[in-house]
């Protein structure tokens, strides 16, 4: 069975391509569109299944040409789609806007992902059978992320949130409380901890870390962009440096970062040497258009 079970969701990503994202009121003349499999949950499955992981998805698409495409794309790579189920009406999609700097804007259409709920995680409990790590994210409701996460957690896996989209409220105590890492980026970070989203230094990140951290999640993974990452594991903090490369497409690159984390973990890597994979994995996929097509196979990571 897959050591690495991913609850969450699958969109088509609907791509365009301009010199920069449009502010509010605002046509520009893009130089590129395509169309392309999504999702955070689906982005992060497929990323670890071409990383050489064992991963299962839960999910739910529509009953339309998007749904089958994604779902056939994560089969193509040797993710175990069994718990990725049709239901009535469109799939869910995200409207990305790229800027030539790399930088992106999404808006989410869910479509199909809040139909998983809560009491579908546990028809699908085979694929968590033999699973030691669960990843979650923040596009299917609140109820079911939760509903996953303890699920996961009293089989004994060890349950990793990426909290995107931050939620502007915080996170529940009962998921908190089931969740081993919390992985958000800096602007989550900064929301999570009730600051406004900005950039951070590494020292703002280990700051907020300790917030988030006595919330209730023992370890707090705060993605920090081309700085790399900062761990805080108990008391311990470590800035993980990222290599130096050129972004072409930042899009899906904290997906990249979390499925490289699940994929290290499942093979017994401790925390650092994780998330010193994960920084290098997620470089990568910035030097490339697309979510899951950004993903890198395992020979890239050196």
């Amino acid at each position: 069975m897959a050591k690495i079970a991913v609850i969450g969701s699958l969109n088509m990503d609907l791509v365009a391509v301009a010199p920069r994202i449009p502010v509010a009121g605002e046509t520009i003349t893009g130089s590129d569109f395509f169309t392309a499999p999504g999702g955070k949950g689906a982005n992060q499955a497929y990323a670890a299944a071409k990383l050489g992981g064992e991963a299962a998805m839960v999910g739910r698409v529509g009953t339309d040409d998007f749904g089958r495409a994604m779902k056939k794309n994560l089969a193509d790579v040797g993710c175990d789609v069994r718990g990725v189920r049709e239901v009535a009406g469109p799939s869910g999609v995200a409207l990305i806007f790229v800027a030539e700097s790399g930088a992106n804007s999404i808006v989410v259409a869910p479509g199909a992902n809040h139909k998983l709920a809560p009491g579908d995680i546990a028809a699908d409990a085979r694929l968590f059978d033999g699973c030691n790590v669960a990843l979650l994210q923040l596009e299917t409701t609140l109820e079911t992320v939760t509903a996953a996460a303890r699920y996961a957690k009293e089989r004994g896996a060890r349950v990793i949130l990426d909290p995107a989209p931050a939620p502007s409220g915080g996170l529940p105590d009962e998921l908190l409380k089931a969740v081993d890492i919390l992985t958000p980026n800096e602007s989550e970070a900064a929301m999570l901890a009730g600051l406004p989203p900005r950039p951070l230094t590494a020292e703002e990140a280990g700051g907020i870390a300790r917030t988030l951290q006595a919330q209730g999640t023992p370890t707090v993974i705060v993605k920090l962009g081309e700085q790399g990452c900062l761990l805080a594991e108990g008391t311990e903090q470590t800035l993980i440096p990222a290599p130096k490369v050129k972004p072409v497409d930042t899009t899906a690159a904290g997906d990249v970062f979390n499925a490289a984390l699940a994929v290290a973990l499942s093979e017994g890597k401790d925390l650092q040497s994780a998330c010193g994979f994960a920084v290098k994995a997620g470089a990568v996929s910035v030097t490339r258009r697309g979510a899951q097509s950004s993903a890198p196979s395992r020979d890239e990571i050196v």
